[in-house]
């Protein structure tokens, strides 16, 4: 399993549902998918989500999360996070480069007109979930290691900081009347 690979199987997953913007779904969906495959390829695919979400953990995309959810923990990011993954390559890498682009998404849109939170804690065990599918079994204690990299000092500010959101998220801000 490779990113590119993973990309393919989540495209194949949001595909195969209706609401595409649904994360559990396109989790669920990407699960059932990636059952079929060998178990050496779903173990693989550990690697993969755990590299791409260290990736995306960055400070201004926390802030962004924290805006959205009315807050976001540790966990809660790394939900927002998995819910990312969900919403395919393009959307993640866009969203990733400049967190304010959710704005863009019309679920996001919506999330700010509904207050509900986004998250998908799901994604975080596509390939769990698949290799116990598959095999019965849970995946190896050496499966993956989670490398996150140090958060940039420059964002290191109270996200509760209506003013200073604004400035730097200046879309979803409006969107959320920050």
């Amino acid at each position: 399993m490779d990113p590119n690979t993973f990309w393919k199987l989540i495209a194949d997953a949001r595909a195969s549902v209706a609401d595409p913007s649904d994360g559990d779904e396109v989790a669920s969906a990407a699960t059932t998918l990636l059952a079929a495959r060998p178990p050496a390829e779903i173990v693989a695919t550990q690697q993969v989500l755990w590299d791409l979400l260290a990736v995306s953990y960055q400070n201004p995309l926390w802030a962004a999360a924290y805006m959205i959810n009315g807050g976001c923990s540790d966990d809660g990011f790394d939900y927002f996070r998995g819910w990312l993954l969900t919403q395919g390559e393009e959307t993640y890498h866009a969203v990733v480069a400049s967190p304010d682009a959710l704005a863009d998404l019309p679920a996001v849109v919506a999330a700010a007109e509904s207050g509900d939170e986004i998250e998908c804690e799901a994604a975080l065990s596509i390939a769990w979930d698949a290799h116990i599918k598959a095999t019965g079994m849970q995946l190896p204690q050496d499966a993956f290691r989670i490398r996150y990299p140090e958060l940039d000092p420059d964002w290191d500010f109270d996200f509760d900081d209506s003013a200073e959101l604004a400035t730097r998220l200046p879309r979803l801000a409006a969107l959320f009347d920050v």
